[in-house]
């Protein structure tokens, strides 16, 4: 799986990570696991066809110690359609500035 990693967090950054993401994307079933909407915006043609897939999501990992974002856009709806596709470079470059703004926002240096 492609991903977008960052680790070495302290235990206090994790917790202010913890804190954002639970109160911007609300927790799933899985502890430390969200679903991070993507911008409709910035869809591919094929996944912008797909108005029975909508929405779709990058899935964010959150442990102690790293934030780790997949570059698989993904759906809720379905486990196989052909608009499940690994990110554009749009699509990761939005993904990677969501992370790195999270990071900024709380002064979290890596």
């Amino acid at each position: 799986m492609k991903q977008y990693v960052v680790d070495e967090l302290r235990y206090n950054d994790y917790e202010k990570i913890k804190k954002c993401l639970d109160e911007n994307l609300g927790s799933s079933e899985i502890a430390g696991i969200y679903w991070l909407p993507i911008d409709e915006k910035i869809l591919s043609e094929e996944q912008a066809k797909h108005i029975e897939c909508k929405p779709f999501f990058f899935v964010i990992i959150l442990e102690e110690k790293l934030i780790s974002a997949e570059l698989l856009v993904r759906t809720r709806c379905r486990m196989k359609c052909s608009c499940i596709d690994y990110a554009t470079e749009k699509q990761r470059n939005w993904l990677i500035g969501y992370i790195d703004k999270l990071l900024n926002k709380y002064n979290i240096s890596v």
